[in-house]
């Protein structure tokens, strides 16, 4: 595994990149995309496992997110316009990491929660061939409930103050408690509390107006011929149950409850999680094959 950028039209892409130990990638390869306030690194307990099956694994960094630069700090070329932190613009962006990433062949496409909605935008751009599409723990669109409570009240605090001041005050007052909650690992929150701060405050508030206010596009989604998987934690606690297994009915897919997880099984659950990604990826190659 090795961290990397990608060139794209308007600048990088920050990428962990993973590859078998031994032997050749002789199969599709795959792009993973983060949520909200999430990055690349939330995917470090998948590559290696996925990677060993055959296939090359990439997970990014969304514009504006830890290692990728967002449009405040890029000159890019004449005539190219950056992305503006929003659904279609962040699809786009996948749409061009899975061209490069594919080298023009099929892709695997990865999201998990905002990361999914905005694969559903990249699967409805045509930018480049999908072998398949998992939406991990994500809904047919906005985000409701208490689940949304979490993006409602970070909008409020930015929206008067986007600095990097006011960031590393959230931090400390709020988001600091938060990560030592969720890990006794200094080194963890270490990591957590400079991941936060390096992401542009802006791209915090846009993301989390689209997971507000975005649309359902599940019917227009069900059109494009593709073998698709939605996989969720039991305890997951974002897009309600019922609500991501309607969007599986409704997109003829594949539906995967991951045991003891909650809303990352890619954290909490990753060796199933993998088994589950290459079993559903493997059978697509070969049915494509026949």
């Amino acid at each position: 595994m090795r961290r990397t950028d990608l060139r794209l039209s308007y600048g990088p892409v920050a990428a962990l990149r993973a590859q078998p130990t031994s032997g050749g990638t002789v199969l599709a390869p795959a792009v993973l995309v983060h949520g909200f306030t999430g990055s690349k690194e939330d995917f470090i307990a998948l590559l290696q496992s996925l990677a060993q099956a055959g296939r090359e694994v990439v997970a990014i960094d969304l514009p504006g997110t830890y290692r990728s630069p967002g449009p405040e700090t890029l000159t890019p070329p004449p005539g190219v316009e950056p992305p503006d932190y929003r659904l279609s613009s962040l699809g786009a962006v996948v749409g061009e990491v899975l061209d490069v990433v594919g080298d023009g062949g099929p892709v695997h496409l990865v999201g998990h929660s905002f990361g999914g909605l905005v694969c559903q935008e990249a699967a409805l751009t045509e930018l480049a061939p999908l072998a398949s599409l998992t939406l991990m723990c994500s809904g047919p669109g906005a985000l409701s409930g208490p689940a949304a409570d979490r993006a409602r009240n970070l909008i409020a605090a930015l929206s008067m103050d986007p600095s990097p001041e006011r960031l590393l005050t959230l931090w400390d007052e709020r988001f600091a408690a938060e990560a030592r909650a969720r890990t006794v690992k200094p080194e963890v929150v270490d990591f957590l509390r400079e991941r936060f701060l390096n992401t542009s405050a802006l791209a915090f508030i846009r993301m989390a107006e689209d997971l507000l206010g975005a649309r359902d596009r599940i019917d227009e989604l069900a059109e494009v011929d593709l073998p698709a998987l939605v996989l969720y934690g039991e305890n997951d606690d974002a897009w309600p149950l019922a609500e991501q297994d309607g969007m599986a009915e409704r997109l003829g897919a594949r539906r995967l409850v991951v045991p003891g997880a909650g809303h990352s099984p890619n954290v909490e659950a990753p060796e199933t999680t993998s088994s589950a990604l290459t079993g559903f990826w493997n059978e697509t190659e070969s049915v494509g094959r026949r």
